[in-house]
């Protein structure tokens, strides 16, 4: 059986969605393959975002922010409360809940589109075929113009570590634990092993973080990640830096983890172990070895700058090439991939995708870091200014943390904004816009802000800049 397409998508998660979307708004064809299924076999859309990743990690990371405001905090608002107690499995039901009502809603954006999803396992062959294996085992082959690799990634596994999903799992597992562990061990003090540490930390667990690397987050920029490492021992998360795990065995439910830091050796023991050291393209069987693609050095499809493989007509997006394994990447390049099908070009800002990690407070950045900047020899000017100082996070109870500006020295121009604080991946993304336009920190001086926000700590950052700030005492510039 061959069926013809404009286009066909492998993959369904935030880049293969959105791309297919795109492209039947732009009057394409399209049918879109998906492995995925639930236990009545039907298609299982949204991929791991929607799935196992950033939704039900947010919608944990919710509640369990809830419950300790109400455990910790409520008092000093005057609401009394008695003993608030966590129940895991409503818990539990609410994020299915709102993973549900959104993959759902990619099925109804799928029809309205009139897209077709075929059921299966999809693999590409040669000029531009796509074969596909249905759950029965039946085998099907379909052609298009235009063939869009978005399967996505899948956790990292370590041999130190075997995940089982019962005592040793890795972010899907964490994300489905049946009641709070009385001692949690992390590996990677990522922002995957952040969030999900954070979530079963604020639920009563005592959790242990080992991280190899002897530096925290040393992708985001070092002051604002200083400020979050300082903020999250404040909040009782153990962060052990170049804390490499060499061995793990589970002994009667107990899982022993052994590490080393330096010449010396360490074991701890865990209730559960969540193993987080990053993710890697899922591309295990997805295209014949005649298909034309080829891969780079980090074990992602090779592309060029629009996404383009080296196979007339085959694309691929999101997490399965080069780049950062983020969502709202994904989605951008599928937009991209379809704007380019259609014969429009839509280049992709790669230098200003904002990187957030969703803990409280947040952490999120765009742009260049000081470190960056200092490495390329690039003179700049920073100015910084504290929550502590605006009203409204003072009138919220949520102070901590700061925003920072990071600007041109001689131009002016805006090169990196970063934040660790309330709302900071809103913030960041405030000045995000303003960096897209060519936006200098005089710029955001001379805008009004309205009062009392959160959104006055990036007027008065961008005013520090040159040591104007209102509200602080302004350090004198060298």
């Amino acid at each position: 059986m061959t069926a013809a397409y404009d286009v066909i998508v492998i993959g369904s998660g935030p880049a293969g969605y959105v791309c297919a979307i795109r492209c039947a708004q732009l009057g394409k064809k399209v049918a879109v393959v998906e492995q995925w299924a639930d236990d009545k076999g039907k298609p299982v859309l949204g991929g791991t975002c929607l799935n196992v990743g950033c939704i039900p990690s947010k919608a944990l990371l919710d509640s369990s922010h809830k419950f300790l405001e109400a455990k910790e905090h409520f008092s000093d608002h005057g609401i009394g409360l008695g003993d608030p107690q966590i129940n895991v499995a409503t818990m539990m039901q609410r994020k299915d809940q709102i993973v549900g009502q959104l993959t759902g809603g990619v099925a109804g954006l799928l029809k309205h589109n009139q897209i077709d999803v075929v059921q299966g396992r999809g693999k590409l062959l040669a000029n531009r075929k796509v074969e596909v294996q249905a759950p029965d085992g039946s085998e099907a082959v379909y052609e298009a113009e235009n063939i869009v690799l978005a399967a996505g990634s899948l956790p990292i596994d370590i041999p130190v570590a075997p995940v089982d999903q019962v005592h040793i799992v890795d972010s899907t597992g964490a994300l489905v634990f049946d009641a709070v562990p009385e001692r949690l061990g992390v590996i990677g003090a990522g922002v995957i092993g952040l969030e999900l540490g954070s979530v079963w930390g604020r639920l009563g667990a005592e959790v242990v973080l080992l991280e190899a690397m002897d530096s925290f987050l040393p992708s985001m920029d070092a002051q604002i990640a200083k400020e979050g490492q300082k903020l999250f021992k404040k909040q009782g998360l153990d962060i052990r830096l170049g804390a490499r795990v060499t061995g793990s065995e589970v002994v009667d439910g107990k899982v022993h983890v052994n590490y080393a830091t330096g010449d010396e050796t360490h074991t701890e023991i865990f209730d559960r172990l969540i193993v987080s050291v990053g993710r890697r393209a899922q591309t295990g069987e997805l295209f014949a070895e005649d298909s034309g693609v080829t891969m780079d050095e980090r074990g992602c499809v090779f592309v060029n700058d629009v996404c383009s493989t080296e196979a007339p007509g085959v694309w691929a997006i999101g997490d399965m090439v080069r780049g950062p394994m983020l969502a709202h990447k994904g989605s951008e390049e599928g937009v991209m991939v379809a704007e380019q099908i259609a014969g429009h070009h839509h280049p992709l800002n790669y230098d200003l995708i904002p990187s957030i990690i969703y803990t409280h407070p947040e952490i999120a950045g765009v742009g260049k870091t000081e470190q960056e900047l200092k490495a390329e020899g690039v003179k700049f000017k920073v100015g910084t200014f504290p929550f502590a100082a605006i009203g409204r996070a003072l009138a919220a109870g949520d102070s901590d943390g700061m925003i920072k500006i990071i600007a041109d020295e001689n131009t002016d121009q805006l090169l990196g904004a970063h934040c660790v604080g309330p709302s900071a991946a809103d913030l960041v993304q405030q000045l995000l816009i303003a960096m897209e336009f060519g936006s200098s920190a005089e710029d955001i001086q001379m805008m009004v802000f309205g009062h009392p926000t959160l959104s006055e700590a990036v007027h008065e950052a961008a005013l520090a800049v040159d040591g104007k700030a209102i509200h602080m005492a302004n350090r004198k510039k060298r």
